[in-house]
């Protein structure tokens, strides 16, 4: 049984959580992003950020959750040298707390399997600061604190342990990120935009958690070796310890860091400095209504509007990034489904390669478009078309520079390719006479031809100048 606590950064936001400093903490030198309110000094006052709370009532929107109608804030106490005041503003579902939303879920698609994850609840809450280990967990003899990232609005989405593989778990992910970028809530490319905590049980044990899976790439390795590791107690006739362990990614594995604490641990209790949040309805049709299209109904405008297979418009809109990119192509070459069917092989294929996202990609929706334009007037073929997108991606340069670089145009004169397949004949005299017996022998002259002009020969001509030769023209 799989359950995940998602913490997702809101830093599209301009200011923390509570203050205003700035949401964007990256790049800047250690504990220079802080104020007295978000290192928590003694007379500071929290004032909630109002844009952070539409951006929670979007996701909840997004998520089919329940929202409330009226909510408030709590303190989480613990003591972490992360979190200056010895607690975090949080919320809770219990003890009096009410969270933005709750009762929700994500549906996806997995292995042809239609399947839905419940959220139980959302919660907003600040971030804490920053722990630097020099020589990694665990090994370090000291730790540095940067607090610049303390007090930035964070959503926690928690959802039912419903997921029933690391694989499943990959999926959701993606889908939810695919949702927050829709929204524009997140920038999910950023270092730590999406962290989560897992929670891992086998055979009806113990759960375990799993914290600090700094990625949502992580996730499914985290999860992979909690499961083995707690397959391999059971089996040998041990049982699961409730703990928390913490995920070292340099080592690729869980290590025990302490005793799971119970919920009473935490000492919840009403946060006396926020007042209570409450919502009316023209306020939250205001938030609905400034909703942008969401991937589920995007994939469905694909199908109707470009003609695309359901398959296909659910892989473009996996990543916003990458749909963006197609319909920006799509307007500068119209046949999306050649559109898409490039991005899907080569494009991807290079965002794979060089592990970038597609806004680092150098090969821009105008040069595919350019690519693809030279392919159908015939300038160029297919073949060649692939590999000056590999050009482009490598140098940047556009398209027509590297094809008169690399002098890659596609030779169309009859009586150039005419002399190359003479030639081809004369080497391959045992090939001729098996063409003049088997059409399908035909393409191996035809290849020859390609393979000495570098496959810059027109492929049509070449095939009517060897049935010409082969008929004694």
């Amino acid at each position: 049984m799989i359950g995940l606590e998602v913490h997702v950064q809101l830093n599209r936001l301009k200011t923390k959580l509570f203050c205003g400093c700035r949401a964007e903490y990256q790049g800047l030198p250690p504990n220079t992003n802080v104020c007295p309110v978000c290192l928590g000094l003694p007379g500071s006052l929290p004032v909630l950020n109002k844009s952070a709370v539409s951006h929670a009532i979007m996701v909840a929107k997004a998520l089919n959750c329940t929202i409330s109608k009226s909510f408030n804030f709590v303190r989480k106490n613990y003591f972490y040298p992360d979190m200056t005041k010895n607690f975090q503003i949080s919320q809770y579902e219990k003890a009096g707390g009410v969270p933005v939303a709750h009762s929700g879920w994500l549906g996806f698609t997995n292995n042809s399997s239609e399947r839905r994850i419940r959220i139980r609840r959302i919660q907003i809450e600040e971030d804490p600061g920053r722990l630097e280990h020099p020589e990694g967990i665990g090994s370090s003899k000291y730790v540095l604190v940067d607090y610049n990232r303390a007090g930035v609005g964070l959503l926690e989405i928690v959802t039912e342990p419903d997921l029933a593989s690391p694989d499943e778990a990959r999926v959701f992910i993606q889908k939810l990120r695919s949702v927050l970028e829709h929204l524009g809530v997140c920038d999910t490319s950023r270092e730590g935009a999406i962290r989560a905590d897992a929670n891992v049980s086998v055979d009806g044990g113990n759960r375990v958690e799993v914290k600090n899976i700094s990625s949502y790439k992580e996730i499914v390795k985290a999860i992979e070796f909690e499961v083995l590791r707690q397959t391999k107690i059971v089996e040998a006739g041990g049982s699961v310890s409730r703990e928390t362990r913490h995920w070292v990614e340099a080592k690729g594995m869980t290590i025990s860091s302490r005793q799971k604490e119970e919920e009473q641990d935490y000492r919840y209790f009403p946060e006396p400095d926020i007042p209570v949040v409450s919502l009316d309805e023209d306020t939250l049709q205001r938030i609905f209504d400034s909703m942008p299209e969401l991937p589920d109904a995007r994939a469905k405008r694909f199908v109707e509007q470009y003609g695309l297979k359901s398959y296909d418009a659910n892989v473009l809109v996996l990543d916003k990034g990458l749909a963006d990119y197609f319909e920006e192509t799509v307007k500068l070459y119209a046949n999306p489904k050649i559109v898409a069917n490039w991005i899907q092989s080569e494009v991807l294929r290079q965002l794979n390669e060089k592990k970038i996202e597609i806004n680092q990609l150098a090969v821009t929706p105008r040069y595919l478009a350019e690519i693809l334009y030279m392919i159908e007037t015939g300038e160029i073929s297919g073949k060649i078309g692939k590999r000056i997108l590999v050009e482009v991606a490598n140098t940047g340069l556009p398209p027509r520079v590297v094809v008169e670089k690399l002098g890659l145009t596609r030779i169309a004169d009859v009586e150039f390719i005419k002399r190359v397949a003479e030639e081809v004949f004369r080497e391959n005299p045992e090939a001729v006479e098996d063409a003049k017996r088997d059409q399908e022998a035909v393409n191996y002259l035809i290849g020859q031809i390609m393979r000495k002009t570098r496959g810059r020969a027109d492929p049509e001509v070449a095939n009517k100048v060897v049935r010409q030769l082969l008929n004694g023209g």
